[in-house]
């Protein structure tokens, strides 16, 4: 299958294989979120997708290269 590129380039593979994502909807209209809010939404998540999904929407670069 191919890579969905629009969805890859929203996500970070690290060296040990985890998928790092920002969290969704911190873009704008922040300024009334409290301090503790807004520094929430900057941090990144860990996405947990199962082997067939991840090899599906992100291809072989999720697979560990054991």
């Amino acid at each position: 299958m191919k890579t969905n590129k629009s969805f890859t380039k929203r996500l970070k593979i690290t060296r040990t294989g985890k998928i790092i994502a920002r969290k969704p909807g911190q873009n704008h209209f922040n300024a009334k979120e409290s301090s503790s809010t807004q520094m929430d939404g900057n941090r990144s998540q860990a996405l947990n997708l199962s082997k067939k999904v991840s090899q599906r929407y992100i291809g072989t670069a999720s697979q560990s290269k054991n």
